[in-house]
């Protein structure tokens, strides 16, 4: 596990337990959206957390879609290459 997909996961975990939900084990297949009891705001909030954490932003350029946590962690690595 790189230290990007560490830190997007802990991120991740970390705004779900602020809301008072139970966090399940985070699978890089999972849907955001969907199979994460996170919404919209939580989503915005979780990027914004990562660029401050990492200094990256891979949406400087515009909008790139992503909905699994792997599809994030790649858009994260990708800045790296």
């Amino acid at each position: 596990m790189t230290n990007l997909t560490t830190i997007i996961i802990e991120e991740t975990r970390r705004i779900i337990e602020t809301k008072g939900e139970t966090c399940p084990d985070i699978l890089l297949n999972y849907h955001f959206l969907n199979d994460l009891p996170m919404d919209s705001l939580d989503l915005a909030t979780l990027i914004v957390s990562l660029e401050m954490s990492t200094g990256l932003d891979p949406f400087r350029e515009g909008f790139k879609s992503f909905h699994t946590v792997g599809e994030l962690i790649h858009l994260y690595e990708g800045m790296l290459t």
